[in-house]
């Protein structure tokens, strides 16, 4: 085996825009970093000490490659990714190596909504009402027995891919086609959609403890422009929830980490406020992607979140008390779209990031890009983190930064979208 140096070696997978603050942050903290991703082009691979190429969604092949890494060039202390939806990869990766992290059959119920939530009922945790459809017949008769609206989404699928909401009204037959055309396995299942304000959240768990620095009020004002398809536009920090209702929350959120095996870890929800109580609409034992880890949490609350995750992904020491917030700072996060079509101008970014209170704005497509119809939050032409003395000003700040930032797109054929897998 040949040493390129002394520093304890991390894999990170995946190298696209949201993996770079997890990779810059392993190598503050003084680890090599290898980063995998199939794209040669991905930033991520670029600032990182050594490539792996192979897609974060093919799990043998990223851990046959980190094995020969393991094996060959440096012995690997750990395994994580950020800003990927890959449980699954991490896992196995782990596992081939011996290195700490989630059984992967632990990891495969992750990855599966359907087997998650079963997993959940299976322990009493809140969550809506579910099922498995198989076409859209089954899909009309679930809305007349339930007699409200239903979600409609594939198992395993990511970022609100194919995911739609299905009133009285709506088409029951596109939504589940919608939902079945997102699903590498082809499995769709519906479950009641609940009323009630909805609140991301970023859980670390250390020794099977767990602290929650991150809360945040999930912002879907645009429900009714974008329908039948869920679009968030941002979220923001500090939530407005009660003490009593974080406490409750948090309370499940050990539940739903138990009921996966996460001893050490981070832990991604999404909860829905609805009959006076916390429902678990998901949760991914991963950090979460949107820059809310690595940007939102520690501006916000003052929580290094995404150096506690590298440390606990080699195994190393985690004061669980470094994980509770020391400030209650205001933090919006909002997103620019745009109409579908050729992007042929991008003005005002740089009044935009000297403007009082924008902390970040990234832009999530260039010049010459196509830009599909909105139908998920990956559809975004571009993102700003606003700060203010409180909530509101926030807000307004960055509204008046998304308002300065032009993008202009013309209207061209859109190329076929290759969905699941």
């Amino acid at each position: 085996m040949t040493r390129t140096d002394d520093r304890r070696w991390i894999l990170v997978v995946s190298g696209g825009p949201e993996a770079v603050p997890g990779i810059e942050r392993a190598r503050e903290l003084g680890f090599a970093v290898v980063a995998s991703d199939k794209n040669a082009e991905a930033p991520g691979l670029a600032l990182a000490d050594r490539a792996i190429l192979a897609s974060t969604y093919d799990a043998e092949a990223t851990a046959e490659a980190a094995a020969a890494f393991h094996r060959d060039v440096a012995p690997l202390s750990g395994v994580l990714s950020v800003g990927a939806d890959v449980p699954v990869t991490v896992s196995t990766v782990a596992e081939r190596l011996g290195l700490p992290g989630l059984p992967v059959k632990s990891a495969n119920v992750a990855a599966n909504k359907l087997a998650m939530k079963r997993a959940f009922l299976a322990r009493d945790i809140a969550v809506p009402w579910f099922d498995e459809v198989h076409d859209a017949r089954d899909v009309a008769a679930a809305r007349r027995a339930r007699g409200r609206t239903l979600v409609v989404k594939p198992i395993d699928s990511r970022g609100s891919r194919g995911v739609t909401r299905l009133d009285a009204q709506a088409d029951a037959a596109f939504a589940f086609e919608t939902a079945q055309g997102y699903s590498p396995s082809g499995r769709v299942m519906v479950e009641d959609y609940l009323e009630g304000p909805q609140i991301s959240t970023e859980s670390a768990i250390v020794d099977g403890r767990i602290a929650t620095p991150g809360f945040s009020d999930r912002n879907y004002e645009h429900l009714a422009r974008f329908a039948p398809y869920f679009v968030e536009d941002g979220g923001d920090l500090p939530s407005r929830i009660c003490e009593r209702t974080r406490a409750e929350i948090e309370a499940v959120l050990a539940e739903t980490a138990a009921a996966l095996g996460l001893v050490n870890g981070t832990l991604k929800g999404d909860i829905v406020i609805s009959d006076g109580r916390p429902h678990v609409i998901e949760v991914a034992p991963r950090l979460s992607g949107g820059y809310f880890a690595s940007h939102e949490i520690p501006l916000s609350t003052g929580v290094d979140l995404l150096g506690a995750a590298i440390r606990l992904a080699v195994g190393d020491l985690v004061d669980i008390e470094t994980l509770r917030p020391v400030r209650a700072r205001p933090v919006v996060q909002r997103y620019k779209f745009v109409e579908a079509g050729e992007i042929v101008s991008i003005e005002g970014a740089e009044v935009v990031r000297r403007m009082p209170g924008i902390e970040t704005l990234i832009l999530h497509a260039k010049v010459g890009d196509i830009v599909r119809p909105t139908t998920n939050t990956t559809s975004r032409a571009a993102m700003v983190l606003a700060t203010g003395g409180c909530a509101g000003e926030a807000r307004m700040r960055a509204r008046a930064a998304l308002d300065a930032l032009r993008i202009r797109t013309r209207a061209v054929a859109q190329p076929a979208l290759a969905k699941a897998g």
